[in-house]
C-alpha cells in the first residue's frame, strides 16, 4: 500500500505535467486549457491509484478476486466525452481535434504517474509538448502554407461586401481567412476585392473561383498567390 507522502506526491507530479500541457492550450485560448488539463491528470492518477491500491484490504479474503486495471480502464473509453465536448464544426471546418488528443494524452500520463511510472510520464509530457509547440510553427510553414490561395478581384463599386460574400460561398466560406476591398486605381466605379483563403484543395478552390465569377457586378479576377 502507498504511504501519504507517495500518494500525495504522484497527485501533485500529475497536476504538474498536466499544467504544463494544459498552458500551452491555454495561450492558445482553447476551451479545454490549464485547470482543465490538470484536473483531467489529477482525476486519472487518483482513478489510478484506486484501481491499483485501493481495494488492497480486502485481497486477503477468500474467494476474492480482482483486476487492478479494470477501473483504471475505464478512464480511457470515458475521456471521450470531455473530448468530444472540445471539437467544434465550423462550417467544413472542425477544430479542437488536436485539443481533444491533449486530453486523451493527458489521462494517459495521469495513468501512468498513478502506476509510479514517472520516467514514461515524464517523458510523454515533454514529447506531447514537442508535439503541440514545437512542431506547429513547421507544420504552419511547410503544410498550411501550400494550402493557402489569394485571389484578387474587381467588381461594380458595392456589389461584394461581407454578406454578399457569405452568400456568394455558403459553407466553404469558412475558408476565407482575409477579406479586404478598397476602391480600383484603374476606375472609381470598381472596387478591388482580394481574398485569402486557407486550408483549400484544388477542388475547393476550383469551386470557390466559379462561385466568385458569378457574383453579380464581378469583371475581372486573377490568382494572386505567389
Amino acid at each position: 500500500m502507498l504511504g501519504n507522502t507517495e500518494l500525495i506526491g504522484r497527485l501533485l507530479l500529475a497536476a504538474l505535467l498536466g499544467s504544463l500541457i494544459g498552458f500551452e492550450r491555454e495561450r492558445l485560448s482553447w476551451a479545454a486549457g490549464l485547470r482543465t488539463h490538470m484536473l483531467v491528470c489529477v482525476g486519472s492518477t487518483l482513478i489510478m491509484i484506486v484501481s491499483a491500491f485501493g481495494f488492497h484490504d480486502i485481497l486477503g479474503a477468500e474467494h476474492v478476486v480482482l483486476d487492478p486495471s479494470r477501473i483504471a480502464a475505464q478512464v480511457v473509453s470515458g475521456i471521450g466525452f470531455l473530448g468530444a465536448g472540445s471539437i467544434l464544426l465550423r462550417g467544413e471546418v472542425i477544430r479542437g481535434l488536436t485539443t481533444a488528443a491533449s486530453l486523451w494524452s493527458v489521462a494517459a500520463i495521469g495513468l501512468a504517474v498513478g502506476g509510479g511510472m514517472y520516467t514514461a510520464s515524464i517523458a510523454a509530457t515533454i514529447i506531447i509538448l514537442i508535439i503541440l509547440a514545437g512542431i506547429k510553427p513547421l507544420e504552419q510553414r511547410y503544410i498550411v502554407a501550400r494550402q493557402e490561395r489569394r485571389i484578387r478581384l474587381l467588381v461594380k463599386h458595392g456589389a461584394l461586401n461581407l454578406r454578399a460574400l457569405h452568400d456568394a460561398l455558403g459553407s466553404t466560406g469558412s475558408r476565407v481567412k482575409e477579406f479586404v476591398v478598397q476602391q480600383s486605381d484603374e476606375s472609381e466605379d470598381l472596387d478591388e476585392v482580394r481574398i485569402t483563403l486557407s486550408r483549400v484543395s484544388p477542388t475547393q478552390y476550383g469551386v470557390i473561383r466559379e462561385r466568385l465569377k458569378a457574383v453579380p457586378g464581378a469583371r475581372e479576377m486573377q490568382d494572386d498567390t505567389q
